[in-house]
Formats: C-alpha cells, sequence, structure tokens
C-alpha cells in the first residue's frame, strides 16, 4: 500500500535532526511538527516572525494573533521569540536555517523546483521560497508522485514557473524516498506493496538502477 499523507509526514521527520532549525511550508509540510522523535531537540522558524513554534493549539488554546506562516493558528513555548521579516529573512538569507520541508508542484531530476504558481490561475503570493531554497542548506519535498490528472510531478524539467535551480535534496511522496541530483532521481526506499515497475511508470524522470533499497 502506498504511503498516507501521515505516513510520508512521519517519513520526512526522521529527517529531523537534533539541534535543527527548520522552516515547515504551507499544506502538507506543516503536519510534520507532529511527528518530532523523541529526544530530537529542534527549532520551528516560520518566515512572518517566530522562533520557536510549538504544537497546533486545542480549542482552549487558541490566540487569532499567534499564527504560522500559512495563516494556521500554533502555540508558543517558554523560549519563543517573535521579530519582523526583516530578521526573519535575514535568518534564511544568511544560512541559519537547516532544513527547508516544502511542497511542490514539480521537481525536476536535476533538483529544481517549481512551487509558487500555475500560469492562468490567480496567484496570492509567492511567499517565502524562493528565499528559502536559496539560503537554506537542505531542501526536502513533500508531495503527490502524480497530479489529479495522473501526470507526474517528477519530471526531467520542469515545464512551471520555477522556484529555484537545482535545490532540492530528498523528495518523499507516496511511493516512496527519493534523492534528487546528478540527473537522474535515486531510489532510497519504497513504500510497503510499491513495486519498482510502479515508479517507473509513474515517474517523468530518469531512475537510477534500483540497488539496495529499502
Amino acid at each position: 500500500m502506498p504511503w498516507t499523507r501521515e505516513d510520508m509526514c512521519k517519513r520526512a521527520a526522521v529527517e529531523l535532526k537534533d539541534g535543527y532549525y527548520v522552516n515547515l511550508g504551507i499544506g502538507i509540510p506543516t503536519q510534520v511538527a507532529n511527528y518530532i522523535p523523541k529526544g530530537v531537540q529542534i527549532t520551528l522558524q516560520s518566515e512572518n516572525g517566530m522562533l520557536g513554534m510549538g504544537p497546533f493549539p486545542t480549542k482552549d488554546q487558541v490566540d487569532p494573533d499567534l499564527i504560522n506562516a500559512g495563516k494556521q493558528t500554533i502555540t508558543a513555548l517558554p523560549d519563543s521569540s517573535y521579530f519582523d521579516s526583516a530578521t526573519s529573512f535575514g535568518m534564511i538569507r544568511g544560512g541559519h536555517i537547516d532544513l527547508a520541508i516544502l511542497g511542490a508542484l514539480q521537481v525536476s531530476e536535476s533538483g529544481d523546483l517549481a512551487n509558487w504558481m500555475v500560469p492562468g490561475k490567480m496567484v496570492k503570493g509567492m511567499g517565502g521560497a524562493m528565499d528559502l531554497v536559496a539560503g537554506v542548506k537542505k531542501v526536502l519535498v513533500i508531495m503527490d508522485h502524480n497530479s489529479k490528472d495522473g501526470a507526474a510531478k517528477l519530471v526531467k524539467e520542469c515545464d512551471l514557473p520555477l522556484t529555484g535551480k537545482a535545490v532540492v535534496h530528498t523528495v518523499i511522496t507516496e511511493l516512496g524516498v527519493f534523492n534528487v541530483g546528478q540527473g537522474a532521481l535515486r531510489v532510497v526506499e519504497m513504500a510497503p506493496g510499491v513495486t519498482r515497475e510502479e515508479i517507473k511508470n509513474k515517474t517523468g524522470a530518469a531512475v537510477q538502477p534500483m540497488t539496495d533499497v529499502k
């Protein structure tokens, strides 16, 4: 069975290392915060001006003034801090964030990322994605392997407007975990029941020979 979105977030949480400063993109990536491994201390950064985000609030904890970059209500921690956007993006552009976990519309076999707009559709804004992919040390993408019409989202070349070139290191989809770069995808892990043939048939990018795959 392919992974559920919950499974994908749990697998992404495995990539969190003790001491990391992490930025979670809007959508599916925000749920990774629910699966931080025990004993791993990380600090979540939000580009709208907060360092040290707590878990999502229960109904009696909701503070409408306390939100993340995706406008979801969140909680603070005893050591949380607040600052303006200039300071926030100074952290990002200065290379002080270890990992960004983002969603995507397309990822190419060379690590190009398209995740901010579809031509002809209304765009609310590109947010901080372009700064994140240019400034953080590692970019991990969580996304569906294919679009609703069945088109591959892991492609040879992106045909949507790019967020960044050669910026993605790892992709997690419902089919597995893929390392990106050097002109091809390397399958690191496959979801239970997923076959090599299924991955090849549903992927538009080159896939390296699958050896030593979990």
